[in-house]
C-alpha cells in the first residue's frame, strides 16, 4: 500500500519575514528542499515586512519550487488597491478600508517605502504606492489561487460554506468565512485546512484545521505537515500529533 506523500501548510503570515524563514527551515528539516508546500494566504499587512515576504514566496515560485499560494483576504485588498483605481471590498465595515491601521495596509506600503497617514489623500498614497511596489509583486497578487485539493485534504484561506460542493464555492467564501463554517461540526467531503482567524495554537476539530496562529499580532507562525487522515505540528523538536 502507498503512503500517501506529505503536504505541508504553512498559516498567515503578515508580513513576519522572520517568521516565514523560520518555518521553511522546520519544513525542509522535515521533509528536504522539494517538499510540498501550501500557503494559507494573508501573507501582508499588520507585522513589519510585507515586501520582503512576498519577495521570498516569489523568488520560490520562480525557481519552479513545489508551493502552492493561496489567495487571503488581505492579499486581495493589497491587489485591487494596485489596481488603476484602487477597488474597495464591500465585505469590510463602513468605517475601514485597507489602509487603516486595524487591517494593516499601512504596514504594508510602509515596507515598500511610502508613509501613510489619515490625512493623506487616497490618491497620493496611490501614485506613491504605484511607484514603489515592484510589478512582480502586483503580479504575483494576482496569480494566487484561491483553494487546493489533495484526495484528503482541502486548502482555504478562510474556509468553505457547508453544504456547497468543494469545486462550487464562491470566492468570498473561500477568503472571508468565519461563523457558518465554524459552527458547523459534521464532515465536510474532505478534511478543510485553514487560515483566517486567529487561534492560540493549531487546531484540529475533526471536520476541519485552523493554522492561523496569530502571526499578524506578533505570535509565532505555524507549520504542519499532513499525510492521509494525519496531522502533525512542525516544532524545532519535530513532529507534533494534531489530533482532532
Amino acid at each position: 500500500m502507498n503512503m500517501p506523500s506529505p503536504i505541508y501548510a504553512i498559516g498567515d503570515i503578515h508580513g513576519h519575514a522572520a517568521e516565514l524563514e523560520r518555518v521553511l527551515t522546520l519544513i525542509e528539516e522535515d521533509g528536504g528542499p522539494d517538499a510540498q508546500i501550501v500557503f494559507l494566504g494573508d501573507y501582508t499587512d499588520r507585522g513589519p515586512d510585507s515586501k520582503a515576504v512576498i519577495d521570498r514566496l516569489a523568488n520560490g515560485k520562480a525557481e519552479g519550487r513545489n508551493w502552492t499560494f493561496l489567495m487571503g483576504n488581505h492579499d486581495r485588498m493589497f491587489s485591487w488597491f494596485m489596481e488603476d483605481f484602487p477597488r474597495h471590498d464591500p465585505l469590510l465595515l463602513v468605517e475601514l478600508n485597507w489602509l487603516n491601521p486595524r487591517l494593516g495596509g499601512d504596514t504594508t506600503l510602509g515596507s515598500y517605502g511610502v508613509s501613510v497617514s489619515g490625512r493623506d489623500r487616497m490618491s497620493d498614497v496611490h501614485a506613491k504606492a504605484h511607484e514603489a511596489v515592484p510589478q512582480a509583486h502586483v503580479d504575483f497578487l494576482k496569480t494566487l489561487a484561491l483553494s487546493h485539493q489533495t484526495p484528503d485534504h482541502f486548502f482555504a484561506h478562510a474556509g468553505i460554506r457547508p453544504g456547497v460542493p468543494l469545486d462550487a464555492q464562491r470566492e468570498n467564501d473561500l477568503l472571508w468565512i468565519r461563523r457558518e463554517f465554524h459552527e458547523f461540526t459534521e464532515a465536510h467531503p474532505k478534511l478543510i485546512v485553514h487560515g483566517h482567524t486567529p487561534v492560540d495554537s493549531a487546531v484540529h476539530y475533526g471536520n476541519r484545521v485552523n493554522l492561523d496562529t496569530g502571526a499578524g499580532y506578533g505570535k509565532p507562525l505555524c507549520a504542519a505537515v499532513f499525510e492521509g487522515d494525519e496531522a502533525w505540528v512542525l516544532t524545532q523538536q519535530g513532529r507534533n500529533r494534531l489530533r482532532p
